[in-house]
Protein backbone atom coordinates (compact mmCIF):
# COMPACT_ATOMS: atom_id res chain seq x y z
CA UNK A 1 0.00 0.00 0.00
CA UNK A 2 1.21 3.50 -0.84
CA UNK A 3 1.26 6.64 1.25
CA UNK A 4 -1.58 7.19 3.69
CA UNK A 5 -3.42 10.34 2.67
CA UNK A 6 -6.36 12.48 3.68
CA UNK A 7 -7.86 14.23 0.66
CA UNK A 8 -9.47 17.70 0.76
CA UNK A 9 -11.57 18.79 -2.22
CA UNK A 10 -15.05 19.74 -3.38
CA UNK A 11 -15.77 20.22 -7.14
CA UNK A 12 -15.32 17.90 -10.11
CA UNK A 13 -11.84 19.35 -10.72
CA UNK A 14 -10.78 17.59 -7.51
CA UNK A 15 -12.47 14.29 -8.41
CA UNK A 16 -9.90 13.48 -11.09
CA UNK A 17 -7.09 13.78 -8.54
CA UNK A 18 -8.94 11.71 -5.95
CA UNK A 19 -9.63 9.02 -8.54
CA UNK A 20 -5.94 9.00 -9.54
CA UNK A 21 -4.99 8.39 -5.89
CA UNK A 22 -7.44 5.51 -5.62
CA UNK A 23 -6.44 3.94 -8.96
CA UNK A 24 -2.74 4.16 -8.10
CA UNK A 25 -3.05 2.40 -4.77
CA UNK A 26 -2.64 5.22 -2.30
CA UNK A 27 -4.37 4.61 1.02
CA UNK A 28 -7.10 7.27 1.18
CA UNK A 29 -7.96 7.30 4.89
CA UNK A 30 -10.70 9.92 4.53
CA UNK A 31 -12.13 12.52 2.17
CA UNK A 32 -12.84 16.01 3.52
CA UNK A 33 -15.37 18.00 1.51
CA UNK A 34 -17.85 20.84 1.88
CA UNK A 35 -21.15 20.27 3.73
CA UNK A 36 -24.13 19.47 1.51
CA UNK A 37 -25.81 22.60 0.18
CA UNK A 38 -29.37 23.28 -1.02
CA UNK A 39 -29.54 23.66 -4.81
CA UNK A 40 -32.00 23.57 -7.69
CA UNK A 41 -35.62 24.62 -7.80
CA UNK A 42 -36.63 22.44 -4.87
CA UNK A 43 -33.55 23.56 -2.86
CA UNK A 44 -32.79 19.95 -2.03
CA UNK A 45 -29.49 19.24 -0.28
CA UNK A 46 -26.87 18.23 -2.81
CA UNK A 47 -23.58 16.46 -2.20
CA UNK A 48 -20.39 17.83 -3.72
CA UNK A 49 -18.82 16.01 -6.66
CA UNK A 50 -16.05 14.78 -4.36
CA UNK A 51 -18.53 13.44 -1.81
CA UNK A 52 -20.44 11.61 -4.53
CA UNK A 53 -17.22 9.95 -5.69
CA UNK A 54 -16.33 9.02 -2.11
CA UNK A 55 -19.77 7.47 -1.58
CA UNK A 56 -19.45 5.48 -4.81
CA UNK A 57 -16.06 4.14 -3.70
CA UNK A 58 -16.87 3.57 -0.01
CA UNK A 59 -14.35 6.13 1.21
CA UNK A 60 -14.83 7.65 4.70
CA UNK A 61 -16.23 11.20 4.44
CA UNK A 62 -15.74 14.20 6.73
CA UNK A 63 -17.81 17.39 6.22
CA UNK A 64 -16.84 19.86 8.94
CA UNK A 65 -18.61 23.23 9.06
CA UNK A 66 -15.50 24.71 10.66
CA UNK A 67 -12.01 23.44 9.97
CA UNK A 68 -10.83 24.36 13.47
CA UNK A 69 -13.58 22.30 15.13
CA UNK A 70 -11.88 20.33 17.95
CA UNK A 71 -13.69 17.11 17.06
CA UNK A 72 -12.60 17.39 13.41
CA UNK A 73 -9.00 18.09 14.47
CA UNK A 74 -9.04 15.10 16.80
CA UNK A 75 -10.36 12.88 14.00
CA UNK A 76 -7.52 13.97 11.70
CA UNK A 77 -4.97 13.33 14.42
CA UNK A 78 -6.36 9.83 14.95
CA UNK A 79 -6.14 9.12 11.23
CA UNK A 80 -2.41 9.99 11.32
CA UNK A 81 -2.02 10.46 7.56
CA UNK A 82 1.46 10.66 6.03
CA UNK A 83 0.36 13.62 3.91
CA UNK A 84 -2.71 15.79 3.32
CA UNK A 85 -3.69 16.52 -0.29
CA UNK A 86 -5.67 19.66 -1.22
CA UNK A 87 -7.33 20.18 -4.61
CA UNK A 88 -9.90 22.99 -5.05
CA UNK A 89 -10.76 23.40 -1.38
CA UNK A 90 -10.99 26.33 0.97
CA UNK A 91 -8.09 27.71 2.99
CA UNK A 92 -6.82 25.35 5.68
CA UNK A 93 -5.78 26.47 9.17
CA UNK A 94 -2.18 25.77 10.16
CA UNK A 95 -3.23 23.13 12.68
CA UNK A 96 -4.53 21.11 9.71
CA UNK A 97 -1.90 21.70 7.02
CA UNK A 98 1.01 21.34 9.42
CA UNK A 99 -0.26 18.10 10.98
CA UNK A 100 1.12 15.28 8.76
CA UNK A 101 4.82 14.40 8.93
CA UNK A 102 5.09 14.94 5.16
CA UNK A 103 3.07 18.17 5.30
CA UNK A 104 0.27 19.18 2.93
CA UNK A 105 0.49 19.23 -0.86
CA UNK A 106 -1.78 21.39 -3.03
CA UNK A 107 -2.57 21.04 -6.73
CA UNK A 108 -3.00 24.52 -8.27
CA UNK A 109 -4.27 25.34 -11.76
CA UNK A 110 -1.46 27.63 -12.88
CA UNK A 111 2.29 27.77 -13.30
CA UNK A 112 3.11 29.27 -9.93
CA UNK A 113 4.15 31.85 -8.92
CA UNK A 114 1.98 33.29 -11.68
CA UNK A 115 -1.77 33.41 -11.05
CA UNK A 116 -1.91 32.83 -7.35
CA UNK A 117 -5.51 33.01 -6.18
CA UNK A 118 -8.98 31.54 -6.54
CA UNK A 119 -9.50 31.79 -10.33
CA UNK A 120 -6.19 30.99 -12.06
CA UNK A 121 -7.65 29.31 -15.14
CA UNK A 122 -10.07 32.15 -15.85
CA UNK A 123 -7.47 34.88 -15.47
CA UNK A 124 -4.82 33.20 -17.61
CA UNK A 125 -7.24 33.02 -20.56
CA UNK A 126 -8.72 36.46 -19.87
CA UNK A 127 -5.21 37.92 -20.02
CA UNK A 128 -4.50 36.31 -23.38
CA UNK A 129 -1.85 33.84 -22.16
CA UNK A 130 -0.77 31.19 -24.66
CA UNK A 131 0.47 28.73 -22.02
CA UNK A 132 -0.60 27.61 -18.59
CA UNK A 133 -0.31 24.46 -16.50
CA UNK A 134 -0.55 22.92 -13.05
CA UNK A 135 1.72 23.09 -10.03
CA UNK A 136 2.09 20.90 -6.98
CA UNK A 137 3.43 22.78 -3.97
CA UNK A 138 3.62 22.64 -0.19
CA UNK A 139 1.09 24.67 1.74
CA UNK A 140 2.23 27.39 4.11
CA UNK A 141 0.71 30.53 5.70
CA UNK A 142 0.32 32.81 2.66
CA UNK A 143 -1.97 31.48 -0.05
CA UNK A 144 -0.23 29.76 -3.00
CA UNK A 145 3.27 30.79 -1.87
CA UNK A 146 4.73 27.50 -0.59
CA UNK A 147 7.68 25.65 -2.12
CA UNK A 148 7.04 24.45 -5.68
CA UNK A 149 7.39 20.69 -6.13
CA UNK A 150 6.54 19.84 -9.77
CA UNK A 151 4.91 21.58 -12.75
CA UNK A 152 3.31 20.45 -16.00
CA UNK A 153 2.55 22.79 -18.92
CA UNK A 154 -0.10 22.95 -21.63
CA UNK A 155 -0.74 25.46 -24.43
CA UNK A 156 -3.82 27.68 -24.48
CA UNK A 157 -5.21 27.67 -28.01
CA UNK A 158 -7.23 30.50 -29.55
CA UNK A 159 -10.29 28.25 -29.70
CA UNK A 160 -10.01 27.37 -26.00
CA UNK A 161 -12.29 28.75 -23.32
CA UNK A 162 -12.44 28.25 -19.57
CA UNK A 163 -14.23 24.90 -19.91
CA UNK A 164 -11.74 23.29 -22.30
CA UNK A 165 -8.66 24.43 -20.36
CA UNK A 166 -10.33 23.41 -17.08
CA UNK A 167 -10.83 19.88 -18.40
CA UNK A 168 -7.21 19.60 -19.55
CA UNK A 169 -5.78 20.93 -16.30
CA UNK A 170 -8.06 18.68 -14.26
CA UNK A 171 -6.48 15.59 -15.87
CA UNK A 172 -2.99 17.08 -15.96
CA UNK A 173 -3.23 17.92 -12.26
CA UNK A 174 -4.25 14.36 -11.40
CA UNK A 175 -1.25 12.94 -13.29
CA UNK A 176 1.12 15.45 -11.70
CA UNK A 177 -0.17 14.66 -8.21
CA UNK A 178 0.59 10.95 -8.63
CA UNK A 179 4.09 11.75 -9.95
CA UNK A 180 4.66 14.10 -7.01
CA UNK A 181 3.64 11.48 -4.46
CA UNK A 182 5.77 8.79 -6.12
CA UNK A 183 8.78 11.10 -5.85
CA UNK A 184 7.82 11.92 -2.26
CA UNK A 185 7.84 8.20 -1.47
CA UNK A 186 11.21 7.80 -3.18
CA UNK A 187 12.69 10.84 -1.45
CA UNK A 188 13.63 12.48 -4.76
CA UNK A 189 11.47 15.64 -4.70
CA UNK A 190 13.40 18.87 -5.24
CA UNK A 191 11.59 21.84 -3.66
CA UNK A 192 11.91 25.33 -5.15
CA UNK A 193 11.13 28.27 -2.85
CA UNK A 194 8.94 31.05 -4.24
CA UNK A 195 10.34 33.75 -1.94
CA UNK A 196 13.16 34.63 -4.36
CA UNK A 197 10.75 35.87 -7.02
CA UNK A 198 10.28 39.55 -7.95
CA UNK A 199 6.71 40.21 -6.81
CA UNK A 200 6.31 43.14 -9.23
CA UNK A 201 6.27 40.75 -12.21
CA UNK A 202 3.44 38.58 -10.90
CA UNK A 203 -0.06 38.34 -12.34
CA UNK A 204 -2.78 37.48 -9.84
CA UNK A 205 -6.00 35.49 -10.01
CA UNK A 206 -8.45 36.90 -7.46
CA UNK A 207 -11.94 35.53 -6.99
CA UNK A 208 -14.38 36.71 -9.65
CA UNK A 209 -17.43 38.74 -8.70
CA UNK A 210 -20.31 39.87 -10.90
CA UNK A 211 -19.00 43.44 -11.09
CA UNK A 212 -15.78 42.05 -12.67
CA UNK A 213 -17.64 40.30 -15.49
CA UNK A 214 -19.18 43.20 -17.45
CA UNK A 215 -17.68 43.95 -20.85
CA UNK A 216 -15.78 47.25 -21.03
CA UNK A 217 -15.91 48.45 -24.63
CA UNK A 218 -13.15 50.97 -23.95
CA UNK A 219 -10.76 48.03 -24.15
CA UNK A 220 -9.42 46.60 -27.44
CA UNK A 221 -11.81 44.17 -29.10
CA UNK A 222 -9.21 41.37 -29.15
CA UNK A 223 -8.78 41.72 -25.38
CA UNK A 224 -12.55 41.37 -24.95
CA UNK A 225 -12.53 38.19 -27.04
CA UNK A 226 -10.02 36.73 -24.55
CA UNK A 227 -12.05 38.11 -21.63
CA UNK A 228 -15.15 36.31 -22.92
CA UNK A 229 -13.25 33.05 -23.53
CA UNK A 230 -11.87 33.13 -20.02
CA UNK A 231 -15.35 33.37 -18.52
CA UNK A 232 -17.18 30.89 -20.78
CA UNK A 233 -19.31 29.05 -19.97
CA UNK A 234 -19.05 30.13 -16.34
CA UNK A 235 -19.29 32.61 -14.70
CA UNK A 236 -19.86 34.32 -18.09
CA UNK A 237 -19.11 37.80 -19.37
CA UNK A 238 -22.09 40.07 -19.95
CA UNK A 239 -23.31 43.36 -21.30
CA UNK A 240 -26.82 44.75 -21.82
CA UNK A 241 -29.25 44.64 -24.73
CA UNK A 242 -32.37 46.80 -24.44
CA UNK A 243 -32.03 47.04 -20.66
CA UNK A 244 -31.71 43.25 -20.23
CA UNK A 245 -28.57 41.37 -19.27
CA UNK A 246 -26.93 39.70 -22.25
CA UNK A 247 -24.50 36.90 -21.42
CA UNK A 248 -21.80 36.39 -24.06
CA UNK A 249 -20.20 32.97 -24.57
CA UNK A 250 -18.35 33.42 -27.85
CA UNK A 251 -17.25 36.36 -29.98
CA UNK A 252 -14.78 37.57 -32.56
CA UNK A 253 -13.18 40.88 -33.47
CA UNK A 254 -13.23 42.59 -36.86
CA UNK A 255 -10.45 45.12 -37.32
CA UNK A 256 -12.44 48.00 -38.68
CA UNK A 257 -12.40 51.25 -36.73
CA UNK A 258 -15.99 52.08 -35.72
CA UNK A 259 -17.24 55.51 -36.76
CA UNK A 260 -19.67 55.56 -33.83
CA UNK A 261 -19.39 56.05 -30.08
CA UNK A 262 -17.66 53.35 -28.04
CA UNK A 263 -20.23 50.86 -26.74
CA UNK A 264 -22.71 51.45 -29.58
CA UNK A 265 -24.62 48.29 -30.57
CA UNK A 266 -25.42 47.64 -34.21
CA UNK A 267 -27.35 44.81 -35.85
CA UNK A 268 -28.92 43.95 -39.19
CA UNK A 269 -31.58 42.03 -37.19
CA UNK A 270 -30.72 38.90 -39.20
CA UNK A 271 -27.09 37.81 -39.01
CA UNK A 272 -25.05 39.86 -36.56
CA UNK A 273 -24.93 41.84 -33.35
CA UNK A 274 -21.82 43.92 -32.84
CA UNK A 275 -20.50 46.47 -30.35
CA UNK A 276 -18.09 49.31 -31.04
CA UNK A 277 -14.81 49.08 -29.13
CA UNK A 278 -12.00 51.62 -29.03
CA UNK A 279 -10.17 50.02 -31.96
CA UNK A 280 -12.48 47.52 -33.69
CA UNK A 281 -15.87 45.84 -33.71
CA UNK A 282 -16.73 43.02 -31.29
CA UNK A 283 -19.14 40.56 -32.94
CA UNK A 284 -21.24 38.40 -30.63
CA UNK A 285 -21.42 34.77 -31.86
CA UNK A 286 -23.14 32.98 -28.98
CA UNK A 287 -25.30 34.59 -26.32
CA UNK A 288 -28.09 34.28 -23.78
CA UNK A 289 -30.52 37.10 -23.13
CA UNK A 290 -31.97 37.33 -19.64
CA UNK A 291 -34.94 34.93 -19.43
CA UNK A 292 -34.01 33.15 -22.69
CA UNK A 293 -32.01 30.10 -23.71
CA UNK A 294 -28.36 30.12 -24.74
CA UNK A 295 -28.07 30.17 -28.55
CA UNK A 296 -26.10 31.33 -31.54
CA UNK A 297 -26.69 34.91 -32.62
CA UNK A 298 -28.35 34.01 -35.93
CA UNK A 299 -30.87 31.78 -34.15
CA UNK A 300 -31.48 34.45 -31.51
CA UNK A 301 -32.19 37.11 -34.15
CA UNK A 302 -34.76 34.91 -35.87
CA UNK A 303 -36.99 35.16 -32.79
CA UNK A 304 -36.13 38.56 -31.35
CA UNK A 305 -37.74 41.87 -32.20
CA UNK A 306 -35.83 45.04 -31.40
CA UNK A 307 -37.73 48.01 -30.08
CA UNK A 308 -37.86 51.00 -32.41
Amino acid sequence: MGLKVVFFGTPDFAVASLDALVQNGFDVLAVVTAPDKPAGRGMQLQASAVKQYALDHQLPILQPEKLKDPQFIATLQDLAADVHIVVAFRMLPEVVWNMPKQGTINVHGSLLPQYRGAAPINWAIMNGETETGVTTFRLKHQIDTGNILLQSKTPIFKEDNFSTVYQRLMLLGAELLVTTLRQLEAGTLQEVPQDTIDETTLKHAPKLFKENLQLDFNKPAAALVDFIRGLAPFPTAYTFLEQKQLKVFQSHAVNELPAVAIGTMQTDAKSYIRFACKDAWLYIDELQLEGKKRMETVAFLRGFRFSE
